[in-house]
C-alpha cells in the first residue's frame, strides 16, 4: 500500500474497515505461499493465513513499529505456519527439476559443450506491448502456478512483493545459499514457460 507505516498503523489500530480489507487483499495471495511452504494443504495455509490476520488484529496495539509492517505480519505468519507444520508432523522435502532444461545445451561430445544449442539460447525482452497485455499477465499467473510451492513463494517475494533477501531467508526459514539457487530455479523456470509460450 502506498501510505507510510505509521499512517497505516494508526488507521487499522482506529477501526478503519476499509484499510483492513486492502492489506488483507493485497497481502495474502503472498502469505498463502509462504505458509503453504510449511504445511501439507492448501487448505491447511489458508487457516493459517487465517489465524495470523486474526493475530495480527489482536496483536496491532502492541506493534512497537521495530520492523516495518509487512515484516511483522509475515513474522506473525511464518511462526503460525511453522507451529501447524509441526503439528501436522514436520516439513516434506520438495524434489525440483533442472533450472533449465538439459537439452537446451550442446552435448559433451560437441565442439562447444555446455553452450546452448541454436535456438535454444534466451530470448532478449525488450518493453514490448504484449508484456503489458492482460493476456501476458494471465500466462505469467499460469506460469507461476506450475513452479512447486518453495520457488514460487521465493520469487513472489523478491520479485512481486518486493521483500530483500534477508528478509525471505528469515520468512521461509532458509540460507542465503538455498534462497538463491530456489529463486533463480524459479525465474530459470518462469522464463522457460513464457519462452515456450510465445514462441
Amino acid at each position: 500500500m502506498p501510505v507510510a507505516d505509521p499512517e497505516l498503523v494508526e488507521r487499522l489500530r482506529g477501526g478503519d474497515e476499509q484499510a483492513f480489507a486492502q492489506l488483507v487483499r493485497a497481502w495474502s495471495p503472498a502469505m498463502l505461499r509462504v505458509a503453504r511452504g510449511h504445511v501439507r494443504t492448501r487448505a491447511s495455509a489458508e487457516e493459517v493465513v487465517q489465524e495470523a490476520w486474526l493475530s495480527v488484529v489482536r496483536g496491532l496495539d502492541g506493534f512497537a513499529a521495530r520492523s516495518s509492517l509487512r515484516t511483522w505480519v509475515f513474522t506473525i505468519l511464518v511462526n503460525t505456519a511453522r507451529r501447524r507444520g509441526r503439528a501436522e508432523a514436520g516439513h516434506v522435502l520438495e524434489l525440483t527439476r533442472p533450472s533449465v532444461d538439459p537439452d537446451r545445451f550442446r552435448g559433451e561430445d560437441d565442439e562447444y559443450p555446455g553452450h546452448w544449442r541454436d535456438r535454444a539460447a534466451p530470448v532478449e525482452w525488450g518493453p514490448e506491448p504484449e508484456v503489458l497485455a492482460a493476456e501476458f499477465r494471465g500466462l505469467l499467473e499460469r506460469a507461476l502456478a506450475e513452479l512447486p510451492e518453495r520457488q514460487r513463494a521465493v520469487v513472489e517475494l523478491r520479485d512481486v512483493h518486493g521483500f530483500d533477501a534477508e528478509e525471505v531467508c528469515a520468512l521461509l526459514d532458509l540460507t542465503p545459499a538455498n534462497q538463491r539457487v530456489l529463486l533463480h530455479r524459479a525465474r530459470s523456470r518462469l522464463r522457460g514457460l513464457l519462452e515456450a509460450a510465445i514462441a
